[in-house]
């Protein structure tokens, strides 16, 4: 199975967000069921890191996820875009096949 990449506006933004938030380790972000395609992403500042956590590390950034939405998010890349839409996180997702306008919920 392949692993999860952070890019490198990703990781700078998470390492930011961190920094303001008193006593938060990480950014999780974690795959429920659900939304208008099938299934979501969440994403949740923690402050501790779970045994079956993942931990992906870069520029002082730390992404935590667990290892059943490891199934579905492999080979993905967890980037942060900033555009005339807005900021956001948004997941390039390979085994999605299906994706909602929203960006949020994906299909596989």
């Amino acid at each position: 199975m392949n692993g999860v990449d952070l890019s490198d506006a990703a990781a700078k933004r998470i390492a930011k967000i961190v920094a303001g938030e008193p006593g938060k380790i990480a950014l999780r972000v974690s795959v429920e069921g659900g939304g208008c395609s099938g299934f979501s992403y969440k994403f949740d500042l923690v402050d501790k890191r779970n045994d079956d956590d993942i931990a992906i590390e870069k520029a002082g950034a730390t992404v935590l996820i667990d290892d059943v939405s490891l199934v579905y998010m492999g080979g993905s890349v967890i980037d942060f875009v900033d555009d005339l839409m807005g900021q956001s996180f948004q997941v390039r997702n390979p085994n999605a096949v299906a994706s909602c306008g929203c960006g949020t919920s994906f299909s596989i």
